[in-house]
């Protein structure tokens, strides 16, 4: 499964890996793949650097990449603010509502002394810059940013390090002004991706960003979680997939929950909703008694980013630890009606790359007039 993508990144597969978990990422790397190591759910920059060094023990000397948080835009009078002054913005009426959510599914505080482990920190420009600043101490090869191009100082920092830079796009629109701000790749999210997305289904949109940014390389993402996927993404113009929800029922990934985990397995590609209720922008998800919530016409609406994360923190911190099963759920794609076992990443991958040469023989067979 090379392209001149994985040729150029010195990979065997053009598999990128999405996930917030360093074991995932450092095994899909041993696999051959690419891992990326998200960076957002880091409080501080020494955890950040922590697990970094552990990559660079652990993925047998592959290359990796470290996927930051910078949006374009934040909530007006938000920026250049620090958390505390930024919380202080949050209405009183949301923080009822909140208070009546959990307060409905009976949901406990917190024990004494633990604090909330769900934030959007990583969400403000000056803690993804300190994420920055750990990150280029390591050989770090990718830099990615979920919400359009990096700022320019940024970019130029990161080819400085000799690192590319990626960004996701939802649309040809948003992908020519990642090309014109220096980015090397372009990742083509679709609507049924996980995470943040637009509204665009990865088919349409692949080959429009192929279209739109040729010659640079696109990524495709959304939805893709088999060999055969990976094929149609590759015909569509793709130099290689992007891959996220898929990773987070592997033997590796550390979710908070065991109840969690479950949840996911028995999920259909029909049992996730885009909501705002986690950021405040879109995001598909698990749709739960919590989506639900937020989503209704007689709640007060969730808050731009990054005010309803920070909202919302320590609630799903609560409902996590305590396992609260209505109200529990976390960031995934349809392709969750596919992740139907606990699997080593290893396996993942060679069930990816087996269909995968599986589905490009059949159509060698096609194109050739034989069955």
């Amino acid at each position: 499964m090379r392209t001149e993508l994985s040729t150029r990144l010195g990979i065997e597969h053009a598999l990128f890996g999405f996930t917030p978990f360093p074991a995932v990422a450092a095994a899909l790397c041993r696999a051959g793949g690419f891992g990326v190591l998200g960076a957002v759910r880091y409080r501080d920059a020494g955890e950040l650097a922590r697990d970094l060094d552990w990559l660079d023990r652990n993925t047998g000397g592959a290359p990796y990449g470290l996927d930051v948080v910078m949006p374009a835009r934040r909530a007006p009078g938000t920026e250049g603010l620090g958390e505390g002054d930024v919380e202080a913005m949050i209405p009183a009426s949301h923080r009822q509502y909140v208070d009546e959510i959990l307060a409905a599914h009976d949901v406990p505080a917190l024990p004494d002394g633990q604090r909330a482990g769900w934030r959007v920190t990583g969400w403000l420009e000056d803690v993804a810059r300190a994420q920055l600043d750990v990150a280029f101490d390591h050989p770090v090869a990718l830099l990615a940013n979920a919400l359009g191009p990096p700022p320019a100082d940024v970019v130029t920092r990161a080819h400085a390090h000799g690192a590319l830079v990626a960004a996701l796009a939802g649309s040809a629109r948003h992908a020519r002004r990642h090309a014109e701000a220096g980015v090397d790749i372009v990742v083509a999210q679709g609507y049924e991706a996980g995470g943040h997305t637009g509204e665009i289904a990865t088919m349409v949109l692949t080959p429009e960003i192929v279209r739109a940014v040729d010659p640079l390389p696109v990524l495709a993402a959304g939805g893709i979680g088999s060999g055969e996927q990976i094929a149609a993404g590759l015909a569509l113009g793709a130099q290689g997939v992007w891959l996220g929800s898929l990773w987070l029922t592997t033997e590796e990934a550390a979710l908070s929950s065991p109840a969690l985990t479950a949840k996911l397995l028995a999920a259909g590609s029909g049992d996730t909703v885009r909501s705002r209720a986690l950021t405040g922008k879109p995001a598909r998800q698990l749709r739960t008694a919590w989506t639900d919530a937020w989503d209704d016409p007689a709640g007060p609406g969730p808050l731009p980013m990054p005010l309803q994360g920070l909202l919302v923190a320590e609630a799903l911190t609560r409902i996590q630890h305590h396992e609260v099963l209505p109200l529990l759920g976390t960031p995934v794609g349809q392709i969750v009606g596919r992740m139907d076992a606990v699997r080593p990443v290893r396996a993942v991958v060679d069930e990816l790359t087996r269909d995968f040469e599986r589905a490009v023989a059949r159509l060698g067979r096609i194109a050739g007039g034989t069955t």
